[in-house]
């Protein structure tokens, strides 16, 4: 019989492989949730900072145009293996392009090609498309927002960035997955190894936000649900059922936590399904950024707070006079009594610290 327990232990044992290399610790996650929010740094670096030996703030960011990796929607935005995204292209947009929207398009990607490597300043300078409205409500470069569907599309590829900026390269096309479904259930396999173990609600709603990724099988989803929910192994624990890939074990002796402490980016695949948080941990963890201030209950970038293999509660961290400061928040309202604990959480300050490069 499993329990909470076990799957808590499965849940961070599995996600907190040893460190490895930056390339290979994209691999093994499948996938890297991105979000331009520092504090102190972006949650992509805060996730591979525990799986990726000496890394560093900013690492991804100037190791990506040397790696086979991408930049593209997924079940979110974020990064992913090379082989990964070409399963989601030829990508086929929900809505179609005027007349003059191809036009425009077109010459963007003639001049793209022509240049090699394009910033959208270049872009704009060149094409002057000038300013529309966005999604929520201020004004952009129209040429911003050209380039970001060309790159949804497919015709376009993140070459890199510069100060934060994206620019871009042609994506050269290919041919589409033979089979769609072998495609698509791939694509699950990679949720279902990347946040498992899954409650079935959960795995339901990822397999819905491959909608962004592929929305041309759109029609297919609710097919690739049922195959991944008949293939994976489940148990039920609580009243929910559970699921996660084939081949591993929630119950196994062999998941062995840590005593280090651990400051989890909010989007971190540990914490990321907050469903499964609250199940698992026994409390509920929101991402207050974007929530008034007067209204937060842990903070602007609260990040959770493991230790032997549970999320005791949260910290938010900032840099102070060249120093790494946390204002630090326990679920039972006071930290765990003991030296090991402080040791370890010292140890966590310090770590972040060099991450930083203080």
């Amino acid at each position: 019989m499993i329990t909470r327990r076990d799957l808590a232990r499965f849940a961070v044992a599995r996600s907190l492989f040893p460190q490895t290399t930056l390339l290979r610790a994209v691999a093994k996650l499948g996938f890297v949730q991105a979000d331009p929010i520092r504090a102190p740094a972006r949650a992509q670096d805060l996730t591979l900072r525990h799986r990726v030996k000496d890394y560093r703030a900013g690492d991804l960011e100037r190791k990506y145009p040397r790696l086979p990796i991408e930049e593209d929607f997924f079940v979110n935005y974020g990064f992913l293996p090379r082989a990964t995204q070409a399963l989601m292209h030829p990508r086929a947009a929900r809505s179609k392009w005027t007349r003059v929207r191809q036009r425009d398009a077109d010459d963007v990607l003639a001049f793209v090609r022509e240049r090699g490597v394009v910033h959208p300043r270049e872009v704009d300078a060149h094409f002057q498309h000038g300013r529309v409205t966005n999604w929520f409500g201020g004004t952009s470069s129209a040429s911003t927002q050209l380039l970001d569907d060309m790159h949804y599309r497919g015709l376009l590829r993140v070459a890199g960035r510069e100060g934060g900026t994206r620019t871009y390269a042609v994506r050269e096309p290919h041919e589409a997955a033979p089979n769609p479904d072998v495609a698509l259930d791939t694509l699950v396999d990679v949720i279902v190894d990347l946040y498992a173990p899954l409650p079935e609600r959960s795995l339901g709603e990822l397999v819905a936000f491959l909608r962004r990724g592929v929305p041309q099988w759109a029609t297919r989803r609710r097919a690739a649900l049922a195959r991944a929910k008949e293939r994976l192994p489940s148990a039920s624990e609580g009243g929910v059922t559970w699921l996660w890939p084939a081949g591993e074990d929630p119950a196994s002796k062999r998941h062995v936590i840590d005593d280090e402490v651990r400051l989890l980016a909010p989007f971190d695949p540990i914490v990321w399904d907050r469903r499964r948080f609250e199940l698992l941990w026994g409390w509920a963890y929101r991402f207050e950024a974007y929530t008034p201030a007067s209204k937060r209950v842990r903070g602007y970038y609260a990040l959770p707070l493991l230790w032997r293999g549970e999320v005791i509660g949260w910290g938010n961290a900032a840099v102070i006079e060249g120093a790494v400061q946390l204002d630090l928040g326990y679920v039972r309202g006071a930290p765990p009594a003991g030296i090991p604990f402080r040791r370890a959480l010292d140890a966590e300050r310090a770590r972040l610290a060099t991450f930083l490069g203080l």
